[in-house]
């Protein structure tokens, strides 16, 4: 019996095949053919020229530009395919009705290795639109600082413009174009390279990836800049000031008293004051203490600026006394208190300086000292609020205080 079965051509053959049955269903059950979606596949359009040969281009609609992908393949095929693997094609020359083109998968590496692979959607979602070319200026911006002791000074886009071609709704969108460096650390002239950005009327950023231009390889830079910083001293010419009759100039003060200014080195080494003209402090038929705002950029030489173009006010405090007065200025800090009440809290209204003038003979106003002889009286001020309270001034014999001052106070609560 033995040797019948042995010898059995039939049973040999039977048994080599259901060998290889089982090996298959052991692989199959190991290593099963599934699916896997892969997302955001970006889809490439290639054979543009048709349309561009045609003075037209085309813009993705509904958000078609990326994909999803579904592959079919073994489990062990899957686990090895990445989204780099895996290219979205489109083919201009397959465009049908215009507005959509076939999309087809190619997985780099595993061609053959895989039973199918489609994408949704299936197509790419085009409008086709005229072809238009538009020229703008290139507006260089920066971020950061730069080291300390220096200034920004000139910045300005290599090119300064740039031919941007594209669908015409995008051209059309187009507001500014923008190349934004970092000026950080930055302690000499700089040339930066830089990446265009795109700005519509609403300050949103518009892609890029159906327009061209004519940068080529070079790109776009931004030439940046540096100057020293210097702190110079003002100078102001006070010759125009005029008072009325019975009154005379005391003083002229002013804050700040330098200003921090920008250029190249040498030229600062030769600055050594800025000179400021008397039309600026012109005023006539004075009376009574007078400030006055005044912007130095206007009085600037041509080869100087101001690092902080915000920070060229200057507060100039003119001083008139009548004749046979003097004028000073008390602190609130100076002002004594008398008479507050226990529960209450005092605070002034504002910061400023309180001026009083007193008349008298010139050597006792010299030697007259008011810190000591200004107070106010809380005393009939029993609740929170805001009053108007008359400071009261002790002047020396044969002296007269020239008109009553008061101050604003704040009453709260403790």
């Amino acid at each position: 019996m033995k040797k019948r079965l042995m010898n059995n051509i039939g049973l040999k053959v039977l048994a080599f095949f259901m060998a290889v049955m089982s090996w298959f269903i052991v692989v199959n059950i190991d290593d099963p053919v599934t699916t896997q979606t892969y997302y955001n596949i970006p889809v490439s359009v290639i054979n543009e020229d048709v349309l561009t040969e045609a003075n037209q281009t085309y813009r993705i609609v509904d958000d078609t530009q990326t994909v999803s992908v579904i592959v079919s393949a073994k489990r062990s095929v899957l686990d090895k395919i990445k989204n780099d693997d895996i290219s979205a094609i489109a083919d201009m020359k397959e465009l049908t009705l215009n507005t959509q083109i076939p999309i087809k998968i190619v997985i780099n590496g595993f061609e053959g290795d895989y039973k199918e692979a489609y994408t949704t959607p299936r197509n790419l979602l085009v409008k086709l639109e005229d072809d238009e070319t538009k020229k703008f200026p290139i507006v260089p911006t920066t971020t950061g600082t730069v080291r300390d002791g220096y200034a920004l000074g000139e910045i300005k886009a290599v090119p300064e413009r740039i031919n941007i071609r594209g669908p015409e709704s995008i051209i059309r969108k187009i507001s500014r174009v923008e190349a934004e460096v970092s000026v950080s650390g930055l302690s000499e002239d700089t040339l930066v390279q830089s990446q265009l950005v795109l700005y519509d009327g609403e300050n949103n950023v518009i892609d890029q990836s159906l327009l061209a231009n004519n940068l080529g390889r070079e790109g776009v830079a931004v030439s940046v800049q540096i100057l020293n910083v210097k702190n110079v001293p003002l100078v102001f010419d006070k010759s125009e000031i005029q008072t009325a009759e019975g009154y005379s100039l005391t003083d002229v003060t002013y804050e700040p008293q330098e200003i921090q200014v920008c250029a190249e080195k040498d030229i600062l080494d030769k600055t050594n004051k800025i000179e400021i003209p008397a039309e600026a402090l012109r005023t006539s038929e004075l009376t009574e203490k007078t400030e006055k705002v005044i912007d130095i950029a206007e009085y600037l030489p041509e080869d100087l600026k101001l690092p902080d173009e915000n920070a060229g006010s200057i507060v100039v405090t003119i001083s008139v006394e009548k004749d046979g007065t003097k004028s000073y200025d008390i602190s609130l800090g100076s002002i004594a208190v008398n008479d507050l009440n226990d529960d209450l809290k005092l605070e002034y209204e504002t910061a400023d300086v309180v001026e009083i003038q007193v008349r008298g003979p010139q050597e006792i106003l010299e030697t007259y000292d008011p810190k000591e002889n200004v107070s106010i009286n809380l005393a009939e001020f029993k609740e929170a609020g805001k009053y108007t309270v008359p400071v009261k001034v002790k002047v020396p014999e044969g002296c007269t205080l020239e008109k009553q001052v008061s101050v604003n106070i704040i009453l709260v609560e403790k």
